[in-house]
């Protein structure tokens, strides 16, 4: 069942954020990952949404598939290259079974 990552966190854009956007980048498609918003500035119909804070929503075949990536080497590597990531929310999501 597919799997989702929603992230939340506050938009820079230094050399060390566009260092870990590639990796990172690079570490999703390793474990079968695809963005399906990426660096977004969602409106909000109910309740705030902090001024400045971008979202990013991957999808992935499984939870399984998600956590692999999470824990991996490659987005270790990524997430060492940023010293900010304190304030961010991330987020596993399960998807819902397709009818058959």
């Amino acid at each position: 069942m597919t799997a989702y990552v929603v992230a939340e966190s506050l938009h820079v854009d230094t050399p060390d954020v566009r260092r870990y956007r590639e990796l990172a980048q690079a570490s999703i498609a390793l474990y079968g990952g695809r963005y399906l918003a990426r660096g977004a500035l969602p409106e909000a119909l109910e309740g705030d949404w902090p001024d400045g804070n971008r979202m990013v929503v991957i999808a992935f075949p499984d939870l399984e598939q998600a956590k692999a990536w999470y824990t991996s080497p490659e987005y270790a590597g990524a997430r060492a290259t940023r010293k900010d990531l304190s304030g961010r929310r991330m987020l596993f999501v399960p998807g819902v079974d397709e009818p058959s």
